[in-house]
């Protein structure tokens, strides 16, 4: 279950990072919207699905509430799930 999070916390930052840093400047620098719509129904879906598989393994792993918030939160600011992935679930931050 933590690889299949592994995964989904790192397309989750993959398409927050393309929809900021590609979909959103086309759209408002370059007035071309075109991406906004597939970009955005990814990243909100995949969000979703990563809050609800934290939120799952909250309760399985025996999650304090500060470690599980954290982790929903990295989910927000763009690069979050990479340092969370890193920080959290390095093959050394697994005890």
């Amino acid at each position: 279950m933590i690889r299949i999070f592994k995964i989904i916390a790192t397309l989750e930052g993959i398409s927050a990072l393309i929809l900021f840093f590609v979909a959103m400047p086309l759209k408002y620098i370059w007035h071309n919207p075109e991406y906004i719509r597939p970009t955005g129904m990814a990243h909100g879906v995949l969000f979703t699905v990563y809050i609800a598989f934290a939120t799952i393994l909250k309760y399985e792993m025996n999650w304090t509430w500060k470690k599980y918030i954290i982790i929903c939160l990295a989910s927000i600011p763009p690069f979050g799930t990479f340092v969370m992935e890193r920080k959290y679930f390095s093959s050394t931050a697994n005890s």
